[in-house]
């Protein structure tokens, strides 16, 4: 078994260009939550030190304060000396799985997300018996617990389960044009579970463009909930399930409409798992050259939103997911509403900042997850915007959950769908 401190060692010479400068205090979404020094950058930092140096007890506070981080990326974007914090959080996370184990709910999540029989399963379940532990709320879309959970707060707005898979509606293979680009579409779960329509709009618009679109039948959970978790063996084991499945097929890119999933494949994949097996390194990085976020491709491809027609003129709004804020992708997105007939693009305060879901941060600390979700609702209320839109499946679902908190009827939709919906596709 791997030692407990190896992951640490492995970002040890990072761990010390932090010169706890404090410049992260003011960037860090946690810290606006906690108003606590273990909550930002630099106190992770010097938490993961003495981690690393076995000089403290690894207690329930010091796990606890490792949780509390986002992994946003806001941090690292503005650090001085770029100290790589979120690598350093998800490796102290590692070390402290490794010598405690997984908690309870992280050994669940790991479970699940490996087996996609058991999701699908689940999501079977979840659908049919939905009615039983859930309501539908009448003034908004969405349902409300009509009793506790455990993990799941009463005041949560949860998106309905969809009755059918959006990869079980369609061909592995959808045939586009001759010359046209070939194009894998890594699903990821809450599009192919949840928010089907998500996947609906993707394939419309690259249909469009002539494409071809393959949806290998064979890819799982991209793996980030088990990374924040520390559970890196699950993240392991899925990255290499999904290399393989994505390496059946010659592709000209991969795409996701989830920028979390395309995070996975684009970044961590060669980070978290590259750097630990050398001959899957250059596989990864081929996968990750190759990873595009779908609004980047639409843009890429030169999407011609005018010449196919314009729905009804409304007012939007865009929010940053940070996976894509932290790749640099956020002119894309916008060009293209601001090129679609009937899409007025006003901004928002604070468009760039994170909006509190963090994964599975938003299990463990649901209400500082909310406090912070709390100035981006009011940001998009304060528009006046009928339609917030984002590139992020999980974005989406916390900004719903925030908005029907405000009582807010703005509507949020992913980039694709907004755009598959004016150009009537």
């Amino acid at each position: 078994m791997e030692h407990p401190q190896d992951p640490l060692k492995r970002v040890e010479k990072d761990l010390k260009k932090c010169v706890k400068c404090g410049a992260c205090r003011a960037n860090c979404p946690a810290f606006t939550a906690f108003q606590r020094e273990p909550a930002v950058a630099r106190g992770k930092v010097a938490l993961a030190q003495h981690i690393l140096k076995n000089d403290i007890e690894l207690d329930d506070q010091t796990y606890v304060a490792m949780s509390k981080c986002l992994l946003c990326g806001s941090c690292v974007e503005k650090c001085p000396n770029e100290v790589p914090t979120d690598e350093i959080v998800v490796a102290a996370r590692e070390a402290l799985a490794a010598r405690r184990g997984l908690t309870t709910f992280h050994a669940a999540v790991g479970q699940v997300i490996k087996h996609r029989t058991l999701m699908k399963m689940g999501a079977r379940m979840a659908s049919l018996l939905g009615p039983l532990f859930f309501r539908k709320v009448p003034e908004t879309s969405g349902l409300r617990l009509r009793f506790p959970v455990p993990f799941i707060g009463r005041k949560r707005h949860i998106p309905a389960i969809a009755k059918k898979p959006f990869m079980d509606r369609h061909p592995e293979v959808i045939p586009g044009e001759p010359g046209k680009p070939r194009i894998v579409f890594f699903v990821g779960c809450m599009t192919n579970f949840v928010y089907t329509e998500i996947g609906e709009a993707a394939l419309a618009l690259f249909r469009h463009l002539g494409c071809t679109v393959i949806i290998p039948k064979g890819q799982q959970c991209c793996g980030l909930p088990a990374m924040s978790g520390g559970d890196i063996a699950t993240v392991r084991g899925l990255a290499e399930k999904n290399l393989a499945e994505m390496e059946r097929y010659e592709a000209d890119y991969v795409m996701s409409a989830c920028a979390t999933c395309s995070g996975a494949l684009h970044r961590f994949y060669p980070l978290v798992v590259g750097k630990r097996n050398p001959e899957l390194r250059a596989r990864l990085d081929a996968l990750a050259a190759k990873t595009v976020d779908a609004s980047q491709l639409l843009h890429h491809l030169g999407l011609s939103p005018a010449e196919t027609g314009a729905g009804d003129a409304v007012r939007v709004t865009y929010h940053d997911p940070c996976h894509l804020r932290t790749r640099g992708l956020t002119k894309q997105p916008r060009e293209l509403l601001r090129g679609t007939p009937g899409i007025e693009l006003t901004e928002m305060e604070g468009a760039d900042r994170c909006c509190g879901l963090g994964g599975t941060f938003n299990v463990y600390h649901y209400g500082s997850s909310m406090t912070i979700n709390d100035a981006k609702s009011r940001a998009i209320i304060d528009t006046a915007a009928q339609v917030v839109a984002t590139g992020c499946p999980g974005c989406m679902m916390q900004l719903s959950d925030g908005l029907k908190q405000h009582g807010s009827r703005v509507q949020v939709l992913h980039t694709l769908q907004l755009l598959a919906r004016q150009l009537k596709l």
